[in-house]
């Protein structure tokens, strides 16, 4: 599997939601169906400090081997964040908040891939000489 792509591609979708929710977090809120006062929008804005975080780890490990024992830290967190979020997701839009459905199948897939890039070994397996 091509762990660099997958970094990449998740480092620009947390970034993306990381600028969005320190920079405009009223709107996310308001967007969401909250009211924009009280703790609301500074805990939108720890969000995307966390978004953020994540998506300069990212950013910064997609030139290195991950999977297996390689790299474990950076793809178990990541796996960790995906999989809880898809599915803290995935009841909130059961429960009527449908304008989140599509961020709990992007979640979804994130979490099916830094699965497979936790549990699956990164090169390809070889045989010895001769034993073709």
């Amino acid at each position: 599997m091509n762990t660099r792509l997958v970094m990449l591609a998740s480092a620009i979708f947390m970034a993306l939601l990381g600028g969005i929710s320190s920079f405009m977090p009223q709107e996310v809120l308001l967007y969401l169906g909250s009211e924009a006062t009280g703790l609301g929008p500074l805990l939108v804005q720890l969000l995307g400090a966390l978004y953020l975080g994540f998506a300069i780890l990212n950013w910064m490990a997609k030139g290195i081997l991950i999977g297996g024992i390689y790299a474990r830290p950076v793809a178990l967190g990541n796996l960790m964040h995906f999989l809880v979020g898809a599915l803290a997701l995935l009841k909130a839009a059961q429960a009527g908040g449908q304008v989140l459905w599509p961020l709990a199948v992007v979640y979804g897939l994130f979490a099916l891939l830094f699965g497979m890039i936790s549990f699956r070994h990164p090169l390809p397996a070889t045989l010895p000489a001769g034993k073709a």
